[in-house]
């Protein structure tokens, strides 16, 4: 594979345009040339704390910390830069090199962007371009991992619906169990296996037989009482004259 074009910072470009009373810009891009790159960035740092809004001295910044290894604070320094700059070629440079920063950091997915951006400001820089299809590369054969925070929140989600869907299942297989019990004591109490009247029908049947019965007995009494009433009147055998 070929090796990423890390090396692509244009130091320099962005000095022309220094205001004249900064020496320090002039003085860290000196320390820079020399590779002491600690001395630079202390330079760069009064110059951008005279003038906060400096792209210039924010773009250098950057480059000389990221020398020191420190991709955090350098991608910072870029993101000031390009806050704060007003022209496509200082764009161009700190998208560039902030590309830079996330594919040494193998954060692809965000060097594809920054990369895309570098070349909405110079579509004809091939070094950048190199890079960005390096980087979508990389990023086809490392894709993203998913967020731990999520995988945690989804798996939480997770178990809450099993443990409902746990307690759905233990009420169901207890109302089945309650329902077979049931039909147990059913078949015991009816072996003929014959449907169970109702309660109600049962009482219903009982009153009828109650009230025959009552009816039968009054029906006795009144029955002795005629046959008594017959038996006391005279009976007439011959007619009046």
């Amino acid at each position: 594979m070929k090796k990423l074009i890390l090396n692509s910072f244009i130091l320099f470009s962005f000095a022309i345009l220094a205001q004249e009373k900064d020496f320090h810009l002039p003085k860290a891009n000196d320390e820079f040339a020399e590779k002491k790159y600690a001395e630079a960035e202390a330079e760069y740092r009064i110059s951008l704390s005279n003038n906060p809004k400096k792209s210039i001295s924010a773009y250098n910044l950057g480059n000389a910390i990221y020398k020191q290894n420190n991709n955090t604070e350098a991608l910072f320094s870029y993101e000031n830069a390009i806050k704060n700059s007003t022209v496509r070629p200082e764009k161009h440079k700190a998208f560039h090199n902030s590309g830079n920063v996330y594919m040494k950091e193998k954060n692809y997915s965000a060097a594809v962007e920054a990369y895309k951006n570098a070349l909405r400001n110079n579509p004809n820089d091939e070094e950048t371009r190199y890079n960005f299809a390096l980087a979508k590369k990389m990023l086809k054969n490392n894709p993203p991992k998913k967020d731990d925070k999520k995988d945690k929140k989804d798996k939480k989600k997770d178990n809450k619906k099993d443990k409902k869907d746990e307690k759905k299942d233990d009420k169901k297989k207890d109302d089945k169990k309650d329902g077979d019990q049931k039909n147990k004591n059913d078949q015991k109490n009816n072996p003929d296996g014959q449907p169970k009247p109702k309660p109600g029908g049962i009482q219903k049947e009982r009153v009828q037989n109650l009230l025959d019965a009552v009816n039968n007995e009054e029906k006795k009494i009144q029955d002795k009482v005629n046959a008594k009433k017959v038996k006391g009147k005279p009976i007439q055998t011959e007619k009046d004259w």
